[in-house]
């Protein structure tokens, strides 16, 4: 029989393969990079950002935006530590809390920006932008918060494009979660630098729709991984790193099913982080009775379907369990 690594005898590093240690050590260097970045986006927003809500809208989005590369990093620290008596499945979910701590914050921050926004709109707030003394010479100091906001939206852009390509390698959520963020984060700036050009030509009110359009961004980006990442924590069937439903999951049926002793094969499929953890039910054909050699065999087999397929149960059943639609 093969010998196999379960997801339960190893760390979560270590149940990687080198291609996917390599793209890990990759989107942890673009974090640390992120960080930077924010560090200095939020530095200069919060310098220009004047009474606009607009840009008080950009500037918390910007300061929320460290959520998702602090918990990425928090969380690949986590899955270095290797199961316990504690912890017999081992930190592989881990992933999946950060996901759930980062999107909440998301929600509750838009929620709240909306409202904020909302009121500044009905209570007529005409936010004032005056003269700034720029070597020597006064300058509207709109121009500098569009100037802020276009520059500061760009990087994040390109930041967003590299992450995604290691949110697919890895099957990383919150990496997934984060860049997609980032690539959205030209709109965010968009309607920043209209809010402000909408102050100067005397439409006061294009500053509070734009912190609005703003807010309604970071509620549906908290809504759409809240929900992500609730599914994941409550066992729902494993998706892709994006939610598309994950084709490995008829692989392993179908695999199951080729086994020469297997009549029939259904496989329960939940999604620990970066790993899959599969139960494999099989119906022996007639006059079969499986050995614990067999069973290992598949096992293995199934195991060199994907790399995610790391902790496999393979259970022979005198029928396959009958789920509900929904």
């Amino acid at each position: 029989m093969n010998d196999v690594d379960e997801a339960s005898s190893v760390s979560g590093r270590e149940a990687l393969p080198d291609a996917q240690r390599e793209a890990m050590n990759k989107a942890i260097r673009l974090e640390w990079i992120s960080i930077v970045v924010l560090l200095v986006t939020v530095t200069v927003v919060f310098l220009v950002a004047g009474q606009s809500q607009a840009m008080r809208a950009a500037w918390i989005e910007d300061a929320l935006s460290f959520l998702p590369p602090l918990a990425f990093l928090i969380a690949a620290r986590i899955i270095r530590k290797g199961p316990s008596k504690k912890y017999p499945y081992g930190h592989h979910r881990s992933i999946g809390v950060a996901h759930l701590v980062s999107a909440t914050a998301l929600l509750v921050m838009g929620a709240f920006l909306i409202v904020e926004s909302a009121m500044g709109l009905l209570m007529v707030d005409k936010p004032p932008i005056g003269l700034v003394v720029l070597f020597g010479q006064e300058v509207w100091a709109g121009w500098l918060m569009v100037a802020a906001m276009a520059v500061t939206g760009v990087v994040p852009v390109f930041l967003g494009r590299a992450k995604m390509t290691l949110a697919k390698t890895l099957h990383d959520k919150v990496l997934y979660a984060d860049a997609d963020m980032n690539k959205a984060d030209w709109s965010t700036s968009l309607a920043t630098i209209i809010g402000v050009l909408g102050i100067g030509v005397g439409l006061w009110w294009m500053d509070a729709v734009a912190a609005i359009v703003v807010a309604l961004s970071i509620l549906w980006d908290g809504v759409r991984n809240l929900r992500a990442a609730v599914q994941d924590l409550t066992d729902m069937r494993a998706m892709t790193f994006n939610e598309k439903d994950e084709p490995l999951i008829e692989e392993i049926e179908d695999a199951a099913r080729s086994a020469p002793w297997a009549a029939e094969a259904a496989a329960r499929v939940r999604d620990q982080g970066h790993l899959f953890h599969v139960e494999v039910f099989v119906v022996p054909r007639e006059g079969q009775d499986p050995d614990v050699a067999q069973l290992g065999d598949l096992q293995a087999a199934l195991h060199d379907l994907d790399w995610k397929i790391h902790d496999v149960a393979v259970v022979p059943v005198s029928a396959i369990p009958k789920f509900q639609a929904r």
